[in-house]
């Protein structure tokens, strides 16, 4: 979309993705917007990842032939034109109609992947049916294996390729703005009206989602949840489903029903990706799940340094946290990472403009990732290192 193209119901013409989370904020209910865009806790985690981010410096360099500069990269053996994943979203279907649908077109369009979330609110089905480039899975193990196994098998029948085994929800993390908007705990009636009350003001995100966005349910969990409806406490679904019992050596089991990659995300530790490693992980993938699990754990950027010097060549090493920009990116493959995933960001842009919205935000970070090398006298992504920064 042209960057003078201004949305005049909003009074915004979005350049960044903060614009795209202010749209977003202003179109969703309130308790779907705070989902995506709060954290546990304090919401400490959460701020870090981006302040860390904010406080890394680049080294300007000069008089470089930089007329010929290149994004592309690979990742677990896939060419990708940007180094940029589309994270994993839970509930992605209540931000826009088929949202994870128009996700994975628009990441297709930019050649990057899509990962599609256990949770999502679309099928891997409808999704792998909506593109031709594989999609990634996300898989949350439960308590009956079974559920997994199958999911597992739906996912390589539909051609994906790398399955993101997410490690960092043993128990679900104390969200606060989720326990005061009553999507998580105890809801009293009066709580519950005001939860009606809030979408059905939302006449947009009504006619959009409620009612054209259906059916909203589970497209995965067919057989967890025989309706596929989305439970009422979905905190208190997750803890009494997801299995806090998996370890280690439950890897084994893994690669018993998986052929493709694999990858660990909720890495925070460098024993635990030496250990990943051993495991025989294809990749691990630095992240605090957002800052929405364990509040006061270092942020993803602090933590990416020790852990790709910890694995080195041996396995891939992703981020995920607290990524807004372009620079972002090219902070984060200079201290060690192959490539990055945004959650947030393609969330914000799908609720505000649907697949053109995350078109954009790929589009923004792609400049802004051009211009940066160009400024730093770096020609090629893959070139990228500790010298491009200045570190506290």
């Amino acid at each position: 979309m042209p960057q003078n193209r201004r949305d005049h119901s909003l009074n915004l013409a979005p350049a960044s993705i903060d614009d795209y989370r202010e749209m977003a904020r202003r179109r969703l209910p309130r308790q779907i917007f705070d989902y995506v865009d709060g954290g546990a806790f304090g919401e400490s985690t959460m701020a870090a990842n981006r302040d860390d981010l904010h406080r890394i410096q680049f080294r300007q360099r000069v008089l470089r032939d930089v007329s010929t500069r290149s994004l592309a990269t690979t990742v677990l053996g896939e060419e990708i034109a940007l180094p940029v994943i589309l994270a994993p979203v839970g509930f992605g279907g209540m931000l826009a109609r088929r949202a994870e649908v128009q996700a994975a077109k628009a990441a297709e369009g930019a050649g990057v992947p899509f990962c599609e979330s256990t949770l999502s609110i679309c099928g891997i089905e409808e999704v792998a049916a909506a593109i031709t480039r594989p999609v990634w899975f996300q898989l949350y193990v439960m308590k009956d294996r079974s559920y997994a196994e199958d999911l597992m098998a739906r996912a390589q029948a539909v051609g994906c390729t790398t399955l993101v085994l997410t490690v960092d929800l043993a128990v679900v993390g104390q969200r606060y703005r989720d326990g005061r908007n009553g999507i998580s705990g105890k809801i009293p009636r009066a709580k519950r009206l005001r939860r009606g009350a809030d979408l059905v003001i939302h006449t947009t995100w009504v006619r959009d989602v409620a009612l054209g966005g259906r059916p909203l349910t589970f497209g995965n969990l067919e057989k967890a949840l025989p309706d596929a409806s989305v439970p009422g406490d979905f905190q208190a679904w997750v803890a009494s489903q997801f299995d806090p019992s998996v370890t280690w050596d439950d890897l084994a089991w893994l690669r018993e029903h998986w052929r493709g990659k694999i990858a660990l995300k909720g890495i925070l530790d460098p024993e635990d990706a030496r250990e990943a490693v051993a495991r025989g992980a294809d990749a691990v993938i630095v992240s605090n799940h957002g800052g929405r699990q364990l509040d006061d754990v270092p942020s993803t950027i602090r933590s990416l340094p020790a852990i790709a010097e910890a694995v080195g060549a041996e396995c891939e090493v992703l981020m995920d946290g607290g990524i807004r920009s372009g620079l972002d990116v090219v902070k984060a493959l200079s201290l060690g990472a192959r490539a990055c995933m945004i959650g947030r960001p393609w969330a914000y842009a799908v609720a505000a403009r649907g697949q053109r919205g995350v078109e954009h935000v790929l589009r923004i970070i792609q400049a802004e990732m051009s211009v940066t090398l160009g400024l730093t006298g770096v020609n090629d992504v893959r070139d990228l290192d500790r010298t491009v920064v200045v570190e506290e």
